[in-house]
């Protein structure tokens, strides 16, 4: 049973009502009552001294935990590390990937609860690879793109909250499956997630193939991780060119997480031939994350023979420059996204650290002001999703609340271990209940599906 809970004397920050100030927060059947400077009597009461209390945070940009379709169950593990980092809500079916049919999935979040919310956007490339011999790098027939426009509009009618394409790792999409699909989103003004064709010079094209989709689409669109699609130079070129976009009254904004260097697949079309003079790099710019060489730096011996026999293994390309990401992460169009993923429990620390990262980083140091760094985190990333009642301390509003030190946030998963847990979260509650105290989780079954 639910209970009231006061959080007092933290500094409330509150962007979408631009609140920062020494108050406290009552919160009533997992529901937010009110900011008060009173102290109503309440069956828990957390004391915030010195801590900051804000929304929980919202990751608009990640890939949800494996699924087991022999035992019907969900991982945790990127979940948890989402909650130890104050995210309370997660945002999955990125890159046009889903780990398996989207409704079953929520459906089973709702059955057996998760350590944070999800919502999940429909994955193209997962409805594409439910169609007979699917090449990613040609075209699908009309009766291929038929069935899949049937099938990514039931998921839309069963409550994902969007669409997610991966371009870059399917080139056979054409402009006109990119249309076909991406109109669905029209009906309940929904989420239309790239990542795009290109990065490195050629991003500028792929940005305005998206652009052209939302003003033919009449959709608003995101561009997926735009650190790792125009971080190598691109960045202050990229961004007036969104601007203008947006001028030109094509909706489109951008997420992007705190490290100078992506993840994929070591299968994936980004390592396809030329990726070495792409970059200006060799091998050894390459980290193995998983698998037999986990650990190791990449030769051309270990590229060949993982690309042959093991084209899931995860790896780490540190080809980013660490101006353009953060030019990016303090950009007014730009919000925070994690793109955690893992493979086989290994992975990138963005996973574990995104959102600790930017604390420590950006808005400890000043980079950006508090207000506004939180706002990247949770106002700006519900309005972008259309959630009301996510992301904000507005009455009635959902009681996911994180609180935190300000001083003490730190990431401390690395390249080589991916997996560490982030430090410096007070509370973290989801649907007022306690979720995890003094960076421990006491719950990791409070979360449920969101729907739209």
């Amino acid at each position: 049973m639910k209970k009231s809970i006061l959080i007092q004397n933290g500094r409330v920050v509150d962007p979408a009502q631009a609140i920062n100030k020494i108050t406290n927060v009552y919160i009533e059947d997992g529901k937010i009552c009110a900011i008060t400077n009173a102290s109503p009597n309440a069956d828990i009461i957390i004391n915030a001294s010195g801590n900051i209390v804000c929304p929980g945070f919202i990751d608009i940009h990640m890939h949800e935990d494996d699924y087991d379709p022999k035992t019907d169950t969900v991982s945790r593990s990127m979940a948890e590390s989402a909650l130890h980092m104050g995210v309370t809500l997660d945002i999955g079916g990125n890159c046009g990937d889903n780990a398996f049919d989207p409704k079953h999935y929520l459906d089973v979040t709702d059955r057996d609860g998760a350590p944070v919310n999800l919502g999940l956007l429909a994955g193209h490339t997962y409805l594409r690879e439910q169609i007979p011999n699917h090449n990613k790098y040609k075209a699908v027939d009309a009766l291929a793109l038929k069935t899949m426009t049937k099938a990514c509009a039931s998921l839309l009618d069963c409550g994902c909250l969007g669409i997610s394409f991966g371009v870059k790792y399917v080139p056979g999409t054409t402009p006109e499956e990119l249309s076909a699909l991406a109109s669905l989103c029209q009906k309940g003004d929904k989420l239309v997630a790239s990542h795009v064709r290109q990065d490195l010079d050629e991003v500028f094209a792929a940005a305005d193939e998206l652009a052209t989709v939302s003003q033919a689409c009449g959709v608003r669109v995101q561009f997926s991780h735009i650190g790792s699609m125009g971080g190598y130079g691109q960045m202050p070129r990229l961004l007036e060119n969104i601007k203008n976009y947006r001028a030109k009254g094509i909706d489109m904004l951008c997420d992007c997480y705190p490290y100078n260097a992506f993840s994929t697949g070591i299968g994936e079309t980004t390592y396809d031939d030329g990726f070495l003079t792409r970059y200006q790099a060799d091998y050894d710019s390459i980290l193995i994350a998983s698998g037999k060489y986990a650990g190791k730096r990449c030769t051309k011996e270990i590229f060949d023979e993982l690309r042959a026999t093991a084209p899931d293994t995860a790896t780490v390309g540190y080809f980013m420059n660490d101006t353009d990401i953060e030019t990016a992460l303090l950009s007014p169009l730009v919000m925070i996204g994690s793109d955690g993923v893992r493979t086989s429990g290994m992975g990138h620390p963005r996973a574990s650290g995104s959102f600790a990262r930017f604390i420590s980083d950006y808005i400890r140091p000043g980079k950006i002001e508090l207000l506004e760094g939180i706002n990247k985190m949770t106002a700006m990333v519900a309005n972008r999703l259309h959630l009301p009642h996510k992301g904000n301390f507005l009455p009635g509003s959902d009681a996911d609340v994180t609180i935190f030190d300000l001083e003490n946030v730190r990431d401390c998963a690395t390249y080589e271990n991916g997996q560490i847990p982030a430090k410096g979260f007070s509370y973290v509650l989801i649907g007022g209940e306690i979720a995890l105290q003094d960076d421990q989780i006491v719950n990791n079954r409070l979360g449920k599906s969101v729907r739209k």
